[in-house]
C-alpha cells in the first residue's frame, strides 16, 4: 500500500549491515540522528512533490506566473504537510478518501494523490538503486565474483550473476530491515505486544514466501510534534510561514480560479437582451437590472464580456469602458491598459485617449505596461510629442524600455521627419548593445532615401549589415533612391548593378528610381538602353516606370509620346496615380492647353491633402507659367490652408502676376 511505502520511507532511521543470509548487526543511533534522516527523507519526498506539481499547475494554468504557482504550492504543501503531523497520512493516500477533503477540490486532491504516490515509488526505486549499489561492492559478492571468474565465467554472464547475488543481499537486507521496524514498534507503550507479534510472524512468513515486502500492511504509531522541512533550501518551518498562509488564505481567491454564478430565469433573459443590443444602444439600464438581479462578482462581469466580445467586439468595448465605474466589477489598472490596447490595436486614438484621461481623473497613474502602449500608440498615429512624452516617463522611472519600445520611437522620429534624432536614438541602442529590428533600419534609410541624403542612407545601411542583417533588394533599391535624389547617377546605377550581382531582380520601383537618376540629368540615351537591356533580360518594368517616363517627357513638352505613355495604363488595368497627374498638369499647363490643364487640376484638387510641399509648388509654378493666375492663386490658397508655406520666389512671382495683370514664367 502506498501509506505502507511512505512510512518505511518516513519512520525508517536504521541502516542494516549484513554479514550473512540470517546474522543482522543494528546500529544504534541517537534519537536526533534519527530525527535527522527523517527530516532528510521528508525534505526529499516534498522536493520531488513540488517538482512534478509544479509542472501539473503549469499546464493547467497557463495564464499564472510563478509567483502564482509558488502560492498555490504552498497551499498545497502546507495540506500534505498539515496531514503527516496529524499523522493522517493513510486517509491522505487512500484514493477512495482522496475526495472527502473539504480544502481541495476533488480533482484536486485526485491529483495530490497521483503524485505523491509516484514520488513514493520514485523514492523507493533511488533507494533500492542506492542500496544495490552498496552490494555490488560488499565482500561477499566480490568473492563469489572472484571465484566464478576463476573458473571461466566471463562477460555478460558474470554480470548478470554479480546482479543476480547483490539483488539476493538486498532482498535478505529489506526482510531483516522489516523484522527490525516491527521489534521497535513493539517496544512503544501504546502497541500491544500480542498484536505486534502476530504482524511479526505474518509479515515473516509473507516474506519468506513471497518474497516481496510492499505487501504488508504495518499498523504504525503516529509521529508526534512538528515536521521539519525544506523545499530546495527553503525552510517551510519557520514562524513566518504561518503570515504566508494567512496572506495567501486572503488572496486565494485571485489564485484560485472561481466559477461564475449559474444564470438563470429572469437574469438570463436579461443576459440575451445584453447580447442582442447593437452598438448605438444604450446598455447601462439592462446592466443597472443585471446587476440588481445576479449581484455579480468579478468573474461574472468577465464572463458577461467575453460572451459579448465573441459576438460584437465594438459593443464589448462599450459596456468595458461602463464598467470601469462599478463598484462590483472591482476595477484595476489592468482593465484600463486592457482598454487602451483594444483602442490602439484598432487605431482608435480618441478612443484611446478618453481611457487614459479617465484613469487621470480617478487619480491613478498609467503603470509601465499602460505608458508602453502610449508609446506604441503614439508611435503609429504619429504623435511625437506625445510619444516622446511617455517614453521618457518610462525612462524617469528607472524602467529600461524593451527593443520594441525603442523601434516605435525611432519610427515616430522618422515620421515626423527627425532623422537625426532618429539615429541618435539608434546609436544609444548600439551603446546597450541592443539591436534594432530590420524593419527599423529600413525605414531609417527610407527616410535618408526620400529626401535625397545618400550619405545618411549608406551610413545607416552600414549599421544594417554590421548588425548581422543582409542586404535586401528593399535596402538596396533606397540606396538608389537616394542617389537618384541626390543626382548622382553614376552611384545610383552602381547600386542598381549590386543588386543584380546579389541574385535579386530589380522590380518596377526599383527600375523606376534608376530612371529618374537619368532624367536628373536628361540622359534620355542611357535610360532607355537601361530599359532595352532589362527587357532583353526577361525584367519587366510596370507602372511606376511609366509614371516616371510621362514626367520626363512631359518636361521636354512630347505630348503626343506622353499621351501614348497614358495607354500604358489602360493596358495594365490601373488608374494614373497622383504623381501621373501633377506631370500632366505641368506639362499641358506650360503647353497653355487649357482644358486638359484643368482637367488635372482638377483631380489635383480632389485629392489636395496627399500632396506635398514641393508637389504644391510644381503645380502653381506650372500654372503661373502658363497664364492661369487664377487658377495658381486659388490653388496657393489651397496650399496655405494645409499649413505650407509659400516659398519666397514663388510668392514674388504671385505678386508680379497680380501687379501686371499678365503670366510671366517662374523657373524655379
Amino acid at each position: 500500500m502506498a501509506h505502507s511505502m511512505f512510512y518505511r520511507f518516513m519512520h525508517s532511521g536504521q541502516e542494516t549491515v549484513l554479514s550473512g543470509a540470517k546474522d543482522l548487526v543494528v546500529s544504534t543511533v541517537s534519537v536526533d540522528t534519527e530525527e535527522e534522516e527523517e527530516d532528510a527523507d521528508m525534505n526529499e519526498f516534498l522536493s520531488r512533490f513540488v517538482w512534478i506539481m509544479r509542472g501539473k499547475l503549469t499546464e493547467v494554468y497557463t495564464d499564472a506566473d510563478k509567483k502564482a504557482i509558488d502560492a498555490m504550492l504552498h497551499i498545497i504543501v502546507g495540506k500534505v504537510v498539515s496531514e503527516m503531523e496529524e499523522g493522517n497520512i493513510e486517509h491522505f493516500l487512500d484514493s477512495e478518501a482522496a475526495s472527502a477533503s473539504r480544502d481541495l477540490s476533488e480533482d484536486l486532491w485526485k491529483t495530490v494523490w497521483e503524485v505523491s504516490n509516484v514520488v513514493l515509488e520514485d523514492m523507493k526505486k533511488a533507494k533500492k538503486k542506492e542500496k544495490m549499489k552498496g552490494f555490488l561492492q560488499s565482500e561477499e559478492v566480490k568473492e563469489m565474483t572472484r571465484f566464478a571468474g576463476e573458473i571461466g565465467i566471463r562477460g555478460d554472464m558474470l554480470r548478470e550473476l554479480r546482479f543476480k547475488w547483490a539483488r539476493e543481499k538486498l532482498e535478505d537486507s529489506e526482510f531483516y530491515e522489516s523484522l527490525e521496524l516491527m521489534r521497535q514498534e513493539a517496544k512503544e507503550p501504546e502497541a500491544n505486544e500480542s498484536e505486534v507479534e502476530t504482524q511479526i510472524h505474518e509479515a515473516s512468513e509473507n516474506d519468506r514466501v513471497e518474497g516481496d515486502d510492499d505487501a504488508q500492511e504495518i499498523s504504525l504509531p503516529k509521529r508526534s510534534g512538528k515536521i521539519k522541512y525544506q523545499i530546495y533550501g527553503l525552510d517551510l518551518s519557520k514562524p513566518k510561514w504561518a503570515e504566508v498562509a494567512e496572506q495567501i488564505h486572503e488572496t486565494g481567491g485571485s489564485i484560485w480560479p472561481q466559477e461564475p454564478k449559474p444564470i438563470s430565469g429572469k437574469c438570463k433573459s436579461v443576459t440575451e437582451k445584453i447580447l442582442s443590443l447593437q452598438v448605438n444602444d444604450d446598455p447601462s439600464p439592462l446592466i443597472a437590472e443585471w446587476i440588481e438581479l445576479l449581484q455579480p462578482s468579478k468573474v461574472d462581469w468577465i464572463a458577461l464580456l467575453d460572451r459579448l466580445k465573441e459576438k460584437n467586439d465594438q459593443l464589448y468595448l462599450k459596456v468595458a469602458e461602463l464598467l470601469l465605474d462599478e463598484e462590483s466589477f472591482q476595477t484595476d489598472i489592468r482593465d484600463y491598459s486592457q482598454l487602451v490596447d483594444a483602442h490602439a490595436k484598432q487605431n482608435k486614438l480618441g478612443d484611446a485617449e478618453r481611457i487614459i484621461n479617465k484613469m487621470n481623473e480617478k487619480g491613478i497613474e498609467p503603470d509601465i505596461l499602460t505608458k508602453t502602449l502610449m508609446v506604441h500608440m503614439y508611435s503609429k498615429a504619429g504623435n511625437l510629442n506625445l510619444a516622446k512624452e511617455a517614453f521618457e516617463s518610462l525612462r524617469s522611472q528607472g524602467f529600461q524600455p524593451d527593443i520594441k519600445v525603442y523601434d516605435s520611437m525611432i519610427m515616430a522620429y522618422v515620421n515626423a521627419g527627425d532623422r537625426k534624432s532618429a539615429e541618435a536614438l539608434m546609436r544609444g541602442l548600439e551603446v546597450k548593445n541592443f539591436k534594432p529590428s530590420e524593419a527599423t533600419f529600413l525605414a531609417l534609410i527610407k527616410a535618408f532615401a526620400q529626401h535625397g541624403d545618400s550619405l545618411g542612407a549608406s551610413r545607416i545601411n552600414s549599421k544594417l549589415e554590421f548588425a548581422g542583417y543582409q542586404a535586401s533588394l528593399e535596402s538596396c533599391t533606397y540606396l538608389v533612391e537616394a542617389n537618384s535624389r541626390r543626382g548622382n547617377e553614376d552611384q545610383a546605377r552602381k547600386h542598381f548593378d549590386e543588386i543584380i550581382k546579389l541574385g535579386y531582380k530589380p522590380d518596377d520601383k526599383c527600375i523606376a528610381r534608376m530612371i529618374a537618376a537619368y532624367a536628373n540629368k536628361n540622359l534620355l540615351d542611357k535610360g532607355l538602353r537601361l530599359l532595352m537591356q532589362l527587357e532583353k533580360d526577361g525584367i519587366e518594368h510596370g507602372v511606376a516606370t511609366y509614371a516616371v517616363l510621362v514626367d520626363w517627357l512631359g518636361k521636354l513638352q512630347l505630348i503626343d509620346e506622353v499621351e501614348d505613355l497614358l495607354g500604358k495604363f489602360t493596358e495594365k488595368g490601373v488608374s494614373p496615380s497622383l504623381d501621373v497627374h501633377i506631370s500632366l498638369c505641368d506639362m499641358y499647363a506650360r503647353a497653355r492647353e487649357e482644358k486638359k490643364t484643368l482637367q488635372a487640376l482638377g483631380v489635383l484638387e480632389a485629392n489636395k491633402d496627399q500632396l506635398r510641399h514641393e508637389e504644391f509648388e510644381k503645380v502653381i509654378s506650372a500654372l503661373i507659367s502658363g497664364g492661369f493666375r487664377q487658377d495658381a492663386e486659388r490653388f496657393s490658397k489651397l496650399m496655405t490652408a494645409r499649413g505650407f508655406t509659400v516659398s519666397d520666389q514663388l510668392s514674388l512671382s504671385l505678386q508680379t502676376a497680380q501687379t501686371f495683370g499678365r503670366m510671366k514664367p517662374f523657373n524655379k
